[in-house]
């Protein structure tokens, strides 16, 4: 299983908020937030090679904390070193990059 760094996932998030205006103009699938978190989620699932059967499910119309729920569900034991990933996905909210 591949696993990710918390330095590698930190400069993941900070490069999706110094390309989000770009981002979210070519991909306006919802609020900008929304955006930043699938765009996110589909980073992730390529850099880890998730499975197609360990990928999440959405019902409904997913929203920004449906991403962040997959989001933390595909980082469950692949994080090297614990780290909490919340507090990145947090400051991807709050564009504090």
């Amino acid at each position: 299983m591949t696993k990710i760094s918390e330095s590698e996932f930190g400069r993941i998030c900070a490069g999706l908020s110094d390309d989000r205006i770009s981002i979210y103009k070519h991909n306006p699938i919802g609020t900008e937030e929304e955006t930043l978190h699938w765009m996110l989620l589909s980073c992730l699932i390529s850099y880890l090679s998730v499975p197609e059967n360990e990928m999440p499910c959405f019902t409904g119309v997913p929203d920004v904390e449906t991403y962040r729920q997959a989001i933390l569900f595909i980082l469950h034991n692949r994080k090297e070193g614990g780290f909490d990933a919340r507090v990145y996905l947090d400051k991807l909210s709050r564009n504090d990059y």
